[in-house]
């Protein structure tokens, strides 16, 4: 058994070439002290024989079908040996050679340490800084980047995988519970990690309304939110996500009035970082 304090965990689906990319930002670390796990679906496109021509750089894989993303990561966490896994699915990629060797000694512990994330907005890089701090209105509005996201494997064990019921949302959920259900703690880094290219399902603009059942299922089974609290938080939510700028936003959720008729009555009180 390797043991590691990083765990770096690759999903792939028919997607060579962005396999290929995702792959050789992580072969090139100068830092190779990680273990690495890629998670293929049963690809029909050459990404297995990509895997295969590759693995004496590759820890362990498995090519096979699974029942979508959610299950191909959970696959991952259940290989990992590492202390902290990073999840870098296929077409994202380590910033540069760097990223190990300046991570490694940051890694303490806390169970979730966000650094740093590099978004392709057509073609132009995108800072989307780490934030300071995490509070429920945070999650609720944003989630945590996990392609820039270190998380502690032992914090699974406490909280539990992720949900394979849902389909763009399990991870958001995952953060969201394991800070305000389960007290995980969490720590930024000033350090950029990774690039991650908006392609994805959950970055189509078409899953939204997928996006606000999944969203809207988690509050009212975890938070016992009423259906009621839920569809008009649900509501802001997307309000924010068209809002054209930030500032926009920022001011389109301080005029809620169920955000802050929440807070009066205590909804958030139980929950730390507000």
């Amino acid at each position: 058994m390797l043991n590691k304090s990083i765990t770096i965990i690759t999903i792939n689906f028919n997607n060579r070439n962005g396999l290929q990319k995702t792959m050789d930002s992580v072969f090139r670390q100068t830092n190779k002290d990680f273990q690495y796990i890629v998670i293929d679906g049963g690809s029909s496109d050459g990404s297995k024989e990509l895997i295969e021509i590759n693995q004496s750089k590759i820890n362990d894989w498995v090519s096979e079908p699974d029942n979508g993303i959610y299950h191909a990561m959970n696959k991952g966490i259940e290989k990992a040996t590492g202390e902290y896994l990073l999840f870098l699915n296929s077409g994202d990629e380590l910033l540069n050679e760097l990223v190990v060797e300046k991570v490694t000694p940051l890694l303490h512990t806390e169970d979730i340490i966000s650094g740093n994330l590099i978004v392709d907005e057509d073609n132009k890089d995108v800072l989307r800084p780490t934030k300071k701090s995490i509070s429920f209105l945070d999650l609720i509005e944003e989630t945590i980047w996990h392609p820039s996201t270190f998380i502690k494997k032992s914090a699974f064990e406490k909280v539990g995988l992720y949900d394979e019921n849902l389909k763009i949302c399990s991870d958001w959920k995952w953060f969201l519970i394991s800070i305000f259900k389960y007290n995980c703690t969490y720590r930024p880094i000033e350090q950029s990690i990774s690039r991650f290219y908006k392609d994805g399902i959950s970055s189509d603009p078409k899953s939204q309304s997928l996006r606000k059942e999944e969203r809207r299922k988690t509050l009212v089974e975890n938070f016992h939110f009423s259906e009621f609290q839920t569809e008009e938080l649900i509501d802001k939510i997307n309000l924010y996500f068209s809002a054209t700028n930030s500032l926009d936003k920022i001011n389109k959720l301080k005029k809620s009035r169920l955000l802050k008729f929440l807070y009066q009555i205590g909804v958030f009180k139980n929950y730390k970082y507000l």
